[in-house]
């Protein structure tokens, strides 16, 4: 490291109109009274333009003004060290706190955040979320901001920060105007990465674009020459020192000081030296001073400079790969040759994360200590939120490469941190350990669950039951075997296009009967074979018998190495069933486990999408609707056609066709491309059912029609019957009522014998509704109705209980009936049926003293 001499502060040249800029910011920032408000600044530009310079001028300014100062700088050699900036800026806001005060300030995001901000160790169990990270990390830089205020937040070198950081950091750069906060980064324009765009085009409530910082004219570098050198330096000297810096100020202020230390006259005659003075500071001469030191010396100057500032001196010997005395050598020399400067002499251990961060660096060398040191640091950052990090470490240790007996458990590791980032090489990458000879049955069985679980998040569930297919008769212990079939008994009750469907809740049926339930395993299966009843249409009683079972103990949906798949469906068949407060209880005590976990990505969006269909089922619409924003709000961070925007989408779609707002659905339905092709995960409600809702509802009863003989032929195949879960039958007998009338009666009395064998009051007082709408007219469509409202005033669908209602007024020509129908779908949310209702009832028929039912 070449050393420095500290120097007084310079006057900064042409920067008038950024200074300016910050002066506004912070006007605004420390203003009186509730005009205060914060904003973002960008400052832009390529190497030695100032930048660094500018900003240390921003930080003495904030300070100037009270503010609480957050710093950080990106470093080239700190980019693969994940949370390096966010601990910068934050870890010394919180630094000197016990472990008790700490957890009082974070809160329930103590074990989330404070791992990834190097404040506490990773507790054991599964990892956050990448999203559910970036929240807490949100949640903290908020508190510290509203109880700091006001804060400046600066970031230097933006492109070289870590890549969680800088992501982290672009997306939360919007609320700097709503806080009390001054955010001001700067980077190089041409290395600012994808992630960081949000950087480019934020104007910042002050109305600034980020802001290009020019090169200095001829005269400010005249200027700053005469500062360094003194007043009587020539014209043709200054203009010769800004004509080969090109008005680069970190090069003119380097210039400048050469100039000084040689003693160079600032004459004219001096003027032609100044080329040659530049082009030595830009590097040439210190390489040839350095390799004149000999390979050695050199191969250590090299592993010192990969390790950054803090060098430790074991570590760089061991990188250089020379022994303790060629490095002590080493190190003398360049000491001596003013290229490093002492505080290399410090030998120091490495912690694992430090050493990894510098191993990703190195050439590979086939060394043990290697694999096994980028394989430990993987595992931190996994557990502490960063799977990327991780990713690179893994794949880094994959070239070193690993002995032979340990590249399986490798490619393992590197898939499970890929999983999130790169499903399609993480199947490559299970794939490639499953061919390594290994011997470990654990770790073979773990490799299969992992490879199956990510072809079926990527809409491979046939492939996913196929890899598990495949192993199980190979796997010698019965609990381990048991565990691969609970598997794939799950991800082929979520494949939509399964063939062997009624063949496979057979051998379900065979083997959860004969299950007690003593291990989770055990509850797995039994949790299956209650949703594969349910969905079949067996009888409530035994569709809740075996989610009682598997509900004996507590049923955790946050397991380190299992899914969530069967504790939602253990909590939905009991919506099913029509005992939506037992699976809103189940739901509620789920979310909580997302969020204390950090999972606030795909999990936390499918918890809140389900909680808003349990809530459209029991007829509170508007709470529904909002929930189901809420789950499609955190779905779109996932992304667009994967499961969990299905689910939002069908059950928000669902929603709005039930609050009477059909043209808003269409358009929701439109923008985020819901139609054909459907996916080949099962979706709670049916994906293709709901399109063709959708469809019914703008009176397109052709191409509703056509597409529920679609859902025909893709689930009676399959024994999915049960009217409750997929209500096909009935859209389809209204979508061919008008032009065949008799298979629409066919249709719906079908639908009517399968509901009442599943036994669920609600569904068998939807099928009678239908059949009575279809139904040829006389006393028969009236009986239909009084059963239909019997059963649903004794079940929790209120929104039913509403069309039933409506349906009976209008076929008994009962005012008194439709004024109940009105209310109840006043008290649901159900507008649309409120104002149809409403516009049908006679003048004075409502009473004021009317309450509903």
């Amino acid at each position: 490291m070449t050393e420095r001499r500290p120097r007084k502060r310079r006057t900064m040249f042409e920067r008038d109109t950024e200074l300016a800029a910050v002066d506004e910011a912070l006007d605004q920032l420390t203003g009186p009274g509730p005009d205060a408000a914060g904003t973002l600044l960008a400052f832009s530009g390529p190497a030695g333009l100032g930048k660094t310079t500018l900003l240390a001028e921003v930080r003495r300014r904030a300070q100037a003004r009270s503010c609480t100062l957050l710093a950080a700088r990106g470093g080239e050699q700190e980019q693969s060290q994940p949370f390096h900036v966010a601990r910068q800026l934050i870890q010394p806001q919180l630094a000197g706190t016990t472990d008790a005060e700490l957890r009082a300030a974070l809160g329930s995001w103590y074990a989330i955040v404070g791992p990834a901000l190097g404040l506490c160790a990773p507790e054991q169990g599964a990892p956050p979320d990448p999203q559910g990270l970036r929240d807490g990390l949100d949640w903290v830089l908020t508190h510290l901001v509203v109880q700091r205020a006001p804060v400046a937040l600066v970031l230097d070198d933006a492109h070289w920060a870590d890549p969680e950081s800088l992501s982290w950091l672009a997306a939360f750069a919007p609320r700097a105007e709503h806080l009390p906060l001054l955010l001001v980064v700067a980077y190089r324009p041409e290395e600012l990465p994808a992630h960081a765009e949000a950087f480019r085009t934020l104007p910042g409530r002050a109305g600034h674009r980020p802001l290009t910082l020019a090169p200095l004219t001829a005269e400010a570098v005249s200027g700053l020459v005469r500062e360094a050198v003194g007043e009587h330096a020539d014209e043709a000297f200054c203009r010769e020192a800004w004509a080969v810096t090109t008005g680069n100020p970190f090069e003119a202020v380097e210039l400048t000081a050469n100039v000084r230390d040689k003693g160079l006259a600032p004459v004219e005659a001096s003027a032609p030296l100044l080329r040659d003075l530049a082009a030595a500071q830009r590097g040439s001469g210190l390489v040839a001073r350095l390799h004149s030191l000999g390979p050695s010396t050199v191969r250590f100057a090299w592993a010192c400079a990969v390790l950054g500032t803090d060098i430790p001196g074991e570590l760089a010997a061991r990188v250089a790969g020379l022994g303790t005395e060629e490095a002590l050598d080493a190190t003398g020399r360049l000491r001596d040759a003013r290229i490093l400067s002492a505080a290399a002499e410090a030998s120091a251990d490495a912690a694992t994360a430090e050493a990894a961060r510098h191993l990703l660096e190195t050439h590979p060398e086939n060394d043990p200590w290697v694999v096994r040191t980028l394989r430990e640091a993987a595992g931190e950052n996994l557990r502490a939120g960063a799977p990327e990090a991780a990713r690179r470490q893994l794949a880094r240790a994959l070239r070193e490469p690993p002995d032979f007996d340990e590249r399986a458990a490798v490619l393992y590791e590197l898939g499970c941190a890929s999983l999130l980032t790169e499903p399609a090489n993480t199947v490559n990458h299970l794939r490639a350990a499953l061919a390594e000879p290994f011997e470990d049955p654990a770790l073979r069985q773990g490799i299969v669950i992992r490879l199956a679980q990510v072809l079926s998040h990527s809409d491979r569930l046939a492939e996913a039951s196929e890899s598990l297919a495949r192993e199980i008769p190979y796997t010698q212990d019965v609990r381990a075997r048991l565990r691969l079939q609970s598997e794939q008994f799950m991800w082929d009750a979520f494949n939509a296009a399964e063939t062997d469907s009624p063949a496979r809740s057979r051998r379900l049926a065979r083997l959860a009967d004969r299950l007690t339930g003593r291990d989770l395993t055990e509850r797995y299966v039994i949790g299956l074979r209650a949703w594969d009843a349910c969905l079949r249409g067996e009888p409530v009683e035994v569709v809740l018998h075996h989610a009682g079972r598997v509900l004996e103990t507590d049923f955790s949906w946050a397991q380190a190495d299992r899914g969530f798949e069967v504790p939602v469906l253990v909590a939905m068949v009991h919506m099913y069933a029509d005992r939506p407060d037992r699976a809103e209880e189940l739901f509620e005590a789920g979310t909580a486990e997302f969020e204390r976990q950090g999972w606030r990505g795909a999990h936390l969006s499918f918890a809140y999408s389900l909680r808003a269909y349990i809530r459209y089922r029991r007829g509170r619409l508007a709470e529904a609707e909002e929930l189901a924003r809420a789950g499609l709000g955190l779905a779109e961070r996932v992304g667009r056609r994967t499961p969990v925007h299905w689910y939002a989408i069908a059950i928000l779609v669902t929603t709005l066709l039930a609050r009477g707002r059909v043209d808003e659905a269409w358009e929701l339905a439109r923008e985020h491309e819901y139609g054909e092709p459907f996916p080949a995960a099962v979706v709670i409600p049916d994906s293709q059912t709901v399109y063709a809702e959708l469809l019914l509802a703008r009176g397109q009863t052709k191409a509703a029609a056509a597409e529920l003989e679609a859902v025909d032929r893709r689930l009676t195949p399959r024994g999915i019957q049960n009217p409750s879960w997929c209500p096909w039958r009935l859209h389809l007998a209204r979508a061919v009522a008008a032009e065949d009338p008799s298979r629409a009666r066919e249709l719906a009395a079908e639908a009517v014998r399968r509901a009442r064998a599943f036994g669920a009051p609600s569904g068998i007082g939807q099928a009678l509704r239908v059949a009575a709408e279809v139904a040829e007219a006389g006393a028969g469509r009236v009986v239909l109705l009084e059963e239909a409202v019997a059963l649903l005033t004794a079940s929790p669908a209120g929104y039913e209980l509403a069309l039933a209602l409506a349906a009976l007024g209008v076929a008994r020509g009962d005012a008194d009936v439709s004024a109940r129908a009105l209310e109840a779908a006043r008290q649901c949310g159900a507008d649309g049926l409120a104002a149809a209702v409403g516009e049908a009832l006679p003048a004075g028929s409502l009473r004021e003293d009317r309450h509903p039912r």
